[in-house]
C-alpha cells in the first residue's frame, strides 16, 4: 500500500509541473493589464508604470516565473492583488465552503443517481428504465447555472419556500465556531439546531443545481455496470443453484457493479470542484469557485495560478484516494506491480 502511494505521489510529479507551466504562461497572457486595474481608473502613465514595478510585472516573464518557481517550492503561492492576503491562506479559508456544497451535492447524485440506475438495470425495457433515460437525458442537457435560475426563480421568487440565495447563512444566524469548517456540520457539533437548519435551507438548491451536473454520469455507469454484471456467468450459475433473487442482486451483483462507480466518484468530484464556479456565481456563495472568477476578472495571477495549482493537487489526492477505496471494495485490485 505505501510503495503504491509513494508510486502514484511520483508519477504525478511531470503532470504537476505541466499543469504549473501552462497555468503561468496562460494566466499571463490573459487579457488586461493588472498594474493599470490596482493602479485606479484616474492614473497617470507614470502611476501605472511604478504600480507595475512595485508588483513586479516589469520583469521578464522567465524572471518571474522562476520568482513563482522559488516560492511555490517552499509553500509559498504568491499574494493577491485583490485581497493583499497570500493565496494560500485564502484558498484554505474558502476551501470548506466549496468542499461542503459539492460534498451535498455528490451525496444528492448518488442518492438518486444509483438506485435510478440499479432499478432500470434490474428491469430493462420498463417504465423505470424509460424514466431514468429521460432523467439521465435532462440531467445533461441543461446547463448547471440555467438549473440554479429556474430553481431560483420557482422556489425562492415564486413559491418563496427558499430562503434568499445569497451566501452560505442569513446574515441573522451566527456562524458556528469552526471546527470542520462546514457550517451544517459544526452547528450540529455546537448544538445550534436553528444555524444548522438554516444552513442546510441555503444548501439545498446549489446543491441539487450542481448534483444533477453529476446526476447523468452516475446513473449512467451504474445502470450499464449493473447491467453486464446481471448477464455475467457467475450470476446465471447463482441463479441455476436457485439463490434467492434478492441475495444475487445484493451479494454478487450490487458489490461487483459497484467497482466501475466507485472509480468516477472520485472524478466526478473533482469535476463538480471545478464545475461549481458557475454555481457560486449565481448563488453569491464564498467558495474559491468565485474566488477563481474575481481573480480572472481583475488579472489576479498569483490567485489564478494558486487555484489552478491547488485543484491539480486536490485531484491527485482525490484519485489516490479512489484507488485506495479500490482496493479495499475489490482485493483482487492491485496496482503496485
Amino acid at each position: 500500500m505505501i510503495r503504491m502511494i509513494g508510486k502514484r505521489f511520483l508519477s504525478a510529479i511531470p503532470s504537476l509541473i505541466g499543469v504549473i507551466i501552462i497555468t503561468f504562461v496562460i494566466s499571463h497572457t490573459l487579457p488586461g493589464d493588472p498594474a493599470a486595474y490596482f493602479a485606479g481608473p484616474s492614473a497617470t502613465a507614470d502611476s501605472i508604470a511604478e504600480t507595475r514595478a512595485r508588483l513586479g510585472l516589469d520583469q521578464p516573464l522567465i524572471v518571474q516565473f522562476g520568482a513563482y518557481v522559488g516560492d511555490l517550492v517552499q509553500g509559498d503561492l504568491g499574494r493577491s492583488f485583490n485581497s493583499g492576503q497570500p493565496v494560500l491562506t485564502d484558498l484554505v479559508r474558502r476551501l470548506p465552503a466549496s468542499f461542503e456544497l459539492t460534498l451535498y451535492a455528490l451525496v444528492f447524485a448518488i442518492v438518486v443517481a444509483v438506485p435510478l440506475g440499479l432499478w432500470a438495470a434490474v428491469n430493462p425495457g420498463s417504465w423505470i428504465d424509460h424514466l431514468c433515460r429521460g432523467t439521465v437525458t435532462a440531467a445533461a442537457a441543461f446547463p448547471s447555472f440555467f438549473t440554479a435560475l429556474v430553481l431560483i426563480f420557482v422556489f425562492y421568487y415564486k413559491l418563496g419556500w427558499s430562503p434568499s440565495p445569497i451566501g452560505r447563512l442569513a446574515i441573522y444566524f451566527p456562524i458556528p465556531p469552526t471546527i470542520t469548517g462546514f457550517f451544517t456540520i459544526d452547528a450540529l457539533i455546537a448544538g445550534d439546531i436553528g444555524t444548522a437548519r438554516a444552513a442546510m435551507g441555503q444548501l439545498i438548491l446549489p446543491a441539487i443545481s450542481l448534483g444533477l451536473f453529476a446526476l447523468a454520469p452516475l446513473a449512467r455507469m451504474t445502470r450499464a455496470s449493473m447491467i453486464g454484471v446481471l448477464g455475467s456467468e457467475f450470476i446465471t450459475t447463482a441463479r441455476a443453484e436457485g439463490l434467492p433473487r434478492r441475495k444475487i442482486l445484493w451479494t454478487y451483483g450490487f458489490r461487483n457493479a459497484l467497482l466501475p462507480v466507485v472509480n468516477i466518484l472520485g472524478m466526478i468530484f473533482s469535476f463538480l470542484l471545478g464545475a461549481n464556479v458557475l454555481i457560486e456565481q449565481v448563488f453569491g456563495w464564498p467558495g474559491i469557485g468565485s474566488y477563481a472568477v474575481e481573480a480572472v476578472l481583475t488579472s489576479d495571477y498569483a490567485a489564478i495560478q494558486g487555484f489552478v495549482v491547488m485543484m491539480a493537487v486536490l485531484y491527485i489526492l482525490l484519485n489516490l484516494g479512489v484507488d485506495i477505496l479500490n482496493m479495499l471494495v475489490d482485493p483482487r485490485v492491485r496496482y503496485d506491480d
